[in-house]
């Protein structure tokens, strides 16, 4: 019997280790998801990404505490060996900081197996208050409200459709801008292709050249007129009236 005790112990811790290692392993996904949520811009696939991923180890943890090979928890008594009022530095440690001191004030929240008495009343009270409506009344508040979550649900997938089509006709409609122009733009501004002149001249030339400005005559050595120049004046002062 002893050796019997002893096994089921052995199982037990060992369980309960796998317990705390599923635990602890839905413990990071969610932090690590609420620490996303407040840092980062996630989209709608990410999120249910991270929710596929939390709820798959919930269920892994469930399946784990549902299994037959242990023995159940609730056969198990969990109760304070003693109680102080003082830091327990073990405790902080294991509880990561959430609790300083297994003292009277924590252990009532901590082990206790029911709610709270005040919210327990409270629901005694709404269950008496459900029971007490009539048939035919509770079911006119179903019908009603049935009709109000269909009205929502077919104003949702009208949107929804209608969002679709939308998202379609502008995903079918006439392209407004042209490839190759843009390449062509882009080259141009980069690198200036396109923009040199057509080449019809020689290399280094202006195309439409100037004609040399002429020079002026310069006089001959010794300051002598040249002999057309010497005639002309000649011709000029035998005609002047007071030359006689």
């Amino acid at each position: 019997m002893q050796a019997v005790n002893e096994k089921e112990e052995k199982t037990l811790e060992i369980f309960v280790d796998t317990v705390l290692n599923r635990f602890q392993d839905l413990k990071n996904a969610i932090s690590s998801f609420i620490m996303k949520l407040e840092n980062e811009n996630l989209n709608w696939p990410h999120v249910l990404d991270n929710f596929a991923l939390i709820s798959s180890q919930v269920n892994s943890a469930l399946k784990i505490l549902r299994t037959d090979k242990i023995p159940p928890l609730r056969n198990r008594t969990f109760l304070p060996l003693a109680l102080s009022p003082d830091r327990d530095e073990e405790l902080v440690k294991l509880t990561e900081g959430r609790v300083q001191a297994f003292n009277h004030e924590i252990v009532p929240d901590y082990l206790r197996t029911k709610p709270d008495p005040e919210i327990e009343a409270r629901e005694q009270q709404f269950a008496l208050k459900s029971h007490s409506i009539p048939m035919d009344m509770a079911q006119k508040q179903i019908t009603a409200i049935t009709k109000i979550v269909n009205n929502i649900l077919d104003t949702v997938k009208a949107n929804r459709d209608a969002w679709e089509s939308d998202s379609g006709q502008r995903a079918s409609a006439t392209q407004t801008s042209s490839l190759a122009d843009t390449s062509a733009l882009i080259m141009a501004i980069t690198h200036g292709k396109g923009l040199k002149p057509a080449s019809g001249s020689p290399k280094g030339q202006p195309t439409n050249p100037q004609p040399p400005p002429q020079q002026p005559t310069r006089p001959a050595s010794g300051g002598k007129v040249p002999s057309g120049i010497k005639t002309n004046i000649k011709s000029a002062a035998s005609m002047h009236p007071y030359a006689r």
